[in-house]
């Protein structure tokens, strides 16, 4: 991995682990469920300068970071919820970039810090509620095509610690 790479993808691109046994959805829940403790430990501290510094030239702040993690999170709780309660329904993307150019990805993060930990609590909830089967269901995804819970759960586990891993890099670069 190049420089920019490494600074983009400080922990590597997602990867479909090979199995979606329980121990495996185990240590991804827990990643879940270590979220919110995780997050303020990585910006615990920041002032607002550094909070308003971008991870990577051209990339998004650790303010932005923080607002996105809870977006997105959002998101795709909504979307599980409705996995489990329609029969394969279509989701349609989001654009992130411009929604971390809105206002709001401008405000303090204290919000975004309370918004996710009381999702990742409900969150983590349905996900350990989930049968066999239920992992099974899933979505239609206007970019990703048919995504089955079971991945939705890897891919967020990887997305919690790529967007920590942001904050923590650059404070680790930056000496903060």
């Amino acid at each position: 991995m190049n420089d920019l790479e490494s600074l983009r993808f400080p922990i590597g691109h997602f990867s479909q682990p090979a199995d979606s046994l329980p121990g495996t959805r185990a240590a991804q829940l827990e990643t879940l469920r270590l979220l919110p403790e995780r997050l303020r430990a990585a910006v615990s501290g920041l002032s607002d300068a550094q909070l308003d510094t971008p991870y990577r030239e051209g990339g998004w702040t650790a303010r932005q970071v923080v607002h996105h993690l809870a977006d997105s999170h959002a998101n795709a709780y909504i979307r599980c919820k409705l996995a489990l309660t329609e029969d394969w329904p279509l989701v349609k993307a989001f654009d992130e970039a411009a929604w971390a150019r809105l206002a709001d990805s401008r405000a303090p993060i204290d919000g975004s810090l309370a918004l996710i930990a009381a999702l990742q609590g409900r969150w983590v909830a349905l996900f350990e509620s989930l049968t066999e089967e239920q992992f099974q269901r899933g979505y239609s995804h206007s970019e990703m095509g048919h995504v089955p819970l079971a991945k939705i759960l890897a891919l967020y586990d990887w997305h919690s610690r790529h967007h920590t891993a942001h904050i923590t890099s650059l404070r680790a670069r930056q000496g903060w």
